[in-house]
This record gives C-alpha cells, structure tokens and sequence, in this order.
C-alpha cells in the first residue's frame, strides 16, 4: 500500500512523537490502552463499511538509518480468530508551513475483514491512517508534574490605589417625608394600641377601623314562653267578664 498525508504542522512536531511511545498511542484513533501494560498495547474498534471489528493488539514505531520510521503491528480479533499484521514506513518530508508523510508497507488480513469486499476495506484503512498520521501533529507532550506553588511563592499584585490624606466626607442632607396619608395613620395608630399586649393577643386581635369586617344582622327570637303567656291572659279576661255579667243579672 501506499498512502500520502499531509499535517499542518512542522516535521520536528511529527519526530517528537514519533519517539515517544505514550504520544504514539494518544495518537492512534480509538485505541483504549491496557491497564499496566506497554505503551500502544490495548483494543481498538475498526469501522468497515457498515461492520465493526474489534481487535486486541500492539503497535511498535522504530526510528531508521535513513531517516524514516518502521510502524509494526500485529492484533487478534477479540471475538474470533482472525489475525491483522502491518508492516508499515513512514517517511517524512517538509512541505508549505507543514509536513507531508508519505506511508507505505503491506499488510495481511484474516477472518472476517478478509471475507468483506476491497472497496470497503481499503477506504477504511486509509482513513485510519489519516486520523493516525494527523494525530501525531496535534498530540503534544504531557506537562511535568511538579509540586504546586506554595503562598509565599505567589506573586502579590501591587495596590491599585496609593495611600493619600482622606478626603473630607460631605454631609447628606435627607429629605423630610411628607404626612402619612390616612390609611397608614390608622396603621400606625392600631400598632400603638397593640404595644404591651401578648402575642397571641395580637395575632388573634379582630381588625379595627375600615378594615373591620361588618357583623351580621341580628334576628330578633320570640320567646317560646310568650305563646303561651298570650292565650292564658285572654283566657282569664273572657271568664271576669262573663262573671261580672252573671252578678249582674242577679241583682
């Protein structure tokens, strides 16, 4: 295979990385990295076509005499039985405010990838070696760890206001409110006659003034008594006067 890419970045970026194992691995697109183990070595899912093939390897980059880079790899598909090699030489050349890499090699392929069509293989494998090959420009070195400065160590910033004499303070003049309408001189007027009372008395208090609610109309109750009073005087009128009437007759 032969494949070309071109990095908006100098070629000293791209050796840099290149030497450098942990830079390589970041590098690789979607390379999750064992736990503990070397540098490049871990699972990697390939995309090809509308398939996805998990492979379980490692990838080594060895500097050359001639200036350009060997990239081997080898992997396993991590649900079967097929293998990946590549042998790969990356060579590296200056081009307008960048870097042209030019990528050539071989590789063999079993299992399942050998079993789909070229024409969704081959694109595949050249988009990975472009997101490769860029990634290498864009991943830069980890920063040292390196203890955190301490208080003393922090720049104080200079005051932003130096010391002069203090500039006499004017006095504020308040204006004088005005009269308190009516209806907050009621208010005022129901506070002060809520002074010295309890809370519960206050908070039970009826309402005074305009706002007193308006007690209902009373029904005036006859008194059951009376209804029988009524009849009985009548009663004992009506029977003097038949007496007197029967005296009469008499005389």
């Amino acid at each position: 295979m032969e494949h070309q890419v071109y990095v908006p970045a100098p070629s000293a970026r791209l050796r840099d990385a290149l030497a450098d194992p942990e830079r390589v691995a970041r590098a690789v697109p979607g390379l999750q990295q064992d736990a503990g183990a070397a540098p490049g070595t871990g699972r990697l899912k390939v995309r090809i076509g509308s398939h996805s093939i998990t492979y379980r390897g490692a990838l080594r980059v060895s500097a050359r005499d001639d200036g350009s880079y060997a990239v081997d790899a080898d992997a396993t598909e991590a649900r079967g039985t097929g293998e990946v090699r590549l042998a790969l030489v990356l060579r590296l050349a200056d081009a307008d405010e960048g870097c042209e890499v030019t990528v050539t090699g071989t590789a063999s392929v079993g299992g399942r990838a050998a079993e789909l069509p070229a024409e969704a293989v081959e694109p595949a494998a050249a988009r990975l070696l472009s997101r490769f090959v860029e990634g290498l420009g864009e991943a830069a070195p980890e920063a040292p760890a390196g203890p955190a400065p301490t208080v003393f160590e922090t720049e104080v910033p200079p005051p932003s206001l130096a010391p002069g004499p203090a500039e006499p303070v004017e006095p504020v003049e308040v204006p004088i409110e005005e009269p308190l309408p009516e209806i907050f001189a009621e208010a005022a007027h129901a506070r002060r006659t809520m002074i010295g009372r309890s809370a519960e008395e206050v908070d039970h208090a009826p309402p005074r003034g305009r706002y007193a609610p308006v007690p209902a109309p009373q029904t005036v109750a006859s008194n059951p008594a009376l209804r029988w009073a009524a009849p009985a005087a009548a009663l004992a009128l009506a029977s003097a006067i038949v007496v007197t009437r029967a005296l009469r007759r008499r005389r």
